[in-house]
């Protein structure tokens, strides 16, 4: 049934992660000393007062678009609640693995002599996390379904 609150859910949560492709990482960031934005795409740096796109991510560029269309997917699985459950659960697992080399990224691109703090950590490192808590939601109500839909088998 697409017409759940799961469903707005899970599409939230891929728009969420979609999202990352717009939102910087990490912003005002100074690589070899040059004012830089680190996006899922890449190193934007200042040249001359233009962005230029310097350093590519083709990797996590790619693995942005898998997962983001994940949550996606799971919508149209609504004939088989366990499933959807289950690539929730597998979803959010990806999702912390993701975030975890999402971090990693950033922090190899920085180097050791600068520090991020919360002036330079951009949007999109909290994008993931919102994307978790959407899918947590969408799996209780998943679960939910599935208890209304079992206690509605017993009165039959």
């Amino acid at each position: 049934m697409l017409q759940r609150i799961q469903s707005v859910y899970l599409l939230f949560a891929g728009l969420v992660l979609f999202a990352l492709f717009f939102f910087p990482l990490a912003h005002n960031v100074y690589i070899a000393d040059k004012p830089s934005s680190i996006m899922v795409t890449g190193i934007y740096q200042d040249v001359n007062g233009i962005q230029q796109h310097t350093t590519s991510f083709t990797a996590l560029t790619a693995i942005t678009g898998v997962v983001a269309v994940i949550p996606l997917v799971i919508i149209f699985l609504f004939k088989n609640r366990k499933q959807q459950v289950a690539l929730c659960y597998s979803c959010i697992l990806v999702l912390i693995g993701y975030s975890y080399w999402m971090a990693q990224t950033v922090k190899n691109a920085v180097g050791d002599s600068v520090q991020l703090d919360t002036k330079t950590m951009g949007i999109g490192l909290f994008l993931t996390s919102l994307s978790i808590v959407l899918l947590i939601l969408a799996t209780k109500s998943i679960q939910r379904d599935e208890k209304l839909i079992k206690s509605a088998d017993r009165l039959r």
